[in-house]
C-alpha cells in the first residue's frame, strides 16, 4: 500500500480539509489548518506531501512524524505544526481503516464510555448569554464556556472588571451551580487584568480561566495561579510536547488545551496528555474547527484517562455559513445526549465525509481574525 495522490478543500466557514488516497483505493481524512491563513497552511501541507508523503507507505505513522517534524532545519509554529496536524489525522485515519479499527484501539483501547462537552455561548463580544445558557443547558448541556470580556486596555476602569462580574453571576444565577461554566480569557488582557479579573469572578465559581495571558506571558502564570482557587487553563497557541514542558513544570496549570489542528495532530497530542498526566493536570482540547478536527479530539479523549471535556463547534459564532454536521453523511455520529457524545465504532475517525458536498463548496475561504482597536487607535488583543 503507498500514498498515491492527496487533495486539499478549502470550505466555509473556515477550515482546510485534506483527503489523502492510498493504492488500495483506502481514503484517510485531516484538518490542517490555522484559522485565518488557510492558504498559507495549505502551501506547508502541499510541500510536506510532495516532499515526504507521495510514494510511500502510510503505515509508519511516527516515523513520518518524526520525517516531517526533523527534515526540516527549522521547525514548530502554527504553520508547519498544523500542516503536520492535518497529514498525521489522515495517516491515522488511514491506519484505523487498514485495521478495521478506530483509532482509540490503536492507541491502547478506550478509557472512558463517552466522552463530556461543552456548548458556547454568548460570542466573541459576550451578550446575551444568561438567555442562552438557559438555552442550552436545557437542550441537555451540563457545561458551557463563554469570554470573559470584549477588548481591555492593560489597566482598565472597574466598570470594565465589573461587567464581566455581572455576565459570569447571571449564567450562574441562570444555570445554578451544577452546571459548569469555562471563562476564556482569549489572551485579551495583560497580566495586571487578569490578576483583577480572576479576584472578581472567583466568587462564581467558573469552571476554569482559559488563557488568562498569552502564551509569551506563561511565565507569569504561576503568579495567576496562586493568587486564585479557579483552576488555570492554557495551551490552544502552543504546537509541541516541548511548548507544554516549562508550563507542567512550573505547576501553575490545571487543565492544559492543546489543538489536535495546530499541535501535531493525534500523534503528538496523545503524548502532550500522557506528558500532563504526570504532572496531575487535566486536559480539555481546543476545537472550534470543524468535524475532523473533533473527530480526531474524541480519538484521543477515548484512551486518556486525565481528559475533562471536549470543546466543540456546533452552532459556534463563527459557523454563518455551514456547521460541523454539514460536511457529515451520517450526522448522528455527534449526536449529543446529556452533554456527552458517545465513542465512535466505526474505524478511523469514525465519520464519513460526504465527499461530494465537500467539493461543492469548496473554494477559497476569505475567513480572518477581526482587527480590534482600542478607543485611542492602537491594536487591541483579539
Amino acid at each position: 500500500m503507498r500514498i498515491t495522490d492527496y487533495e486539499l478543500y478549502e470550505v466555509p466557514p473556515r477550515w482546510l480539509f485534506l483527503r489523502v488516497e492510498t493504492s488500495d483505493g483506502r481514503v484517510g481524512w485531516g484538518e490542517p489548518v490555522v484559522e485565518g491563513r488557510a492558504h498559507t497552511v495549505r502551501a506547508a501541507v502541499e510541500e510536506l506531501m510532495d516532499t515526504y508523503l507521495l510514494g510511500e507507505d502510510p503505515t509508519p505513522i511516527e516515523d513520518h512524524w518524526q520525517t516531517m517534524y526533523r527534515g526540516g532545519f527549522y521547525r514548530g509554529g502554527p504553520v508547519l505544526m498544523s500542516a503536520i496536524a492535518g497529514i498525521d489525522q489522515a495517516l491515522w485515519d488511514l491506519k484505523g481503516k487498514q485495521f478495521g479499527a478506530p483509532v482509540y484501539e490503536l492507541l491502547g483501547g478506550r478509557a472512558r464510555e463517552r466522552v463530556r462537552v461543552y456548548q458556547w455561548v454568548g460570542g466573541d463580544r459576550p451578550a446575551g448569554v444568561a438567555e442562552a445558557a438557559r438555552e442550552k443547558v436545557s437542550e441537555g448541556f451540563t457545561a458551557l464556556k463563554m469570554n470573559a470580556t470584549a477588548e481591555l486596555r492593560r489597566i482598565d476602569s472597574p466598570a470594565a472588571v465589573e461587567a464581566a462580574r455581572e455576565r459570569l453571576a447571571a449564567v450562574r444565577d441562570a444555570v445554578g451551580p451544577t452546571v459548569d461554566v469555562g471563562v476564556d480569557f482569549h489572551g485579551r488582557v495583560s497580566k495586571s487584568m487578569a490578576r483583577r479579573l480572576t479576584a472578581a469572578l472567583e466568587p462564581h465559581e467558573p469552571m476554569f480561566v482559559e488563557e488568562p495571558v498569552l502564551p509569551e506571558h506563561n511565565d507569569v502564570l504561576p503568579q495567576i495561579a496562586a493568587e486564585t482557587t479557579i483552576p488555570v487553563a492554557t495551551g490552544e497557541r502552543m504546537y509541541s510536547r516541548w511548548d507544554f514542558k516549562e508550563v507542567f513544570e512550573s505547576g501553575a496549570v490545571d487543565v492544559i488545551q492543546p489543538d489536535l489542528s495546530h499541535a501535531g495532530g493525534i500523534t503528538e497530542v496523545k503524548k502532550i496528555v500522557s506528558m500532563a498526566e504526570a504532572y496531575d493536570v487535566a486536559m480539555a482540547p481546543h476545537c472550534p474547527l470543524g468535524p475532523i478536527a473533533l473527530a480526531a479530539c474524541v480519538q484521543v479523549d477515548a484512551c486518556s484517562p486525565n481528559v475533562l471535556i471536549q470543546e466543540q463547534s456546533l452552532d459556534i459564532h463563527y459557523n454563518e455559513s455551514s456547521d460541523v454536521l454539514d460536511y457529515l453523511v451520517d450526522p448522528s455520529v455527534f449526536a449529543f445526549e446529556d452533554g456527552f457524545v458517545r465513542l465512535p465504532d466505526d474505524p478511523g475517525l469514525g465519520i464519513q465525509i460526504d465527499e461530494a458536498h465537500v467539493a461543492e463548496l469548496a473554494g477559497e475561504v476569505n475567513w480572518h481574525n477581526p482587527v480590534w482597536r482600542h478607543e485611542d487607535g492602537s491594536v487591541a488583543e483579539w
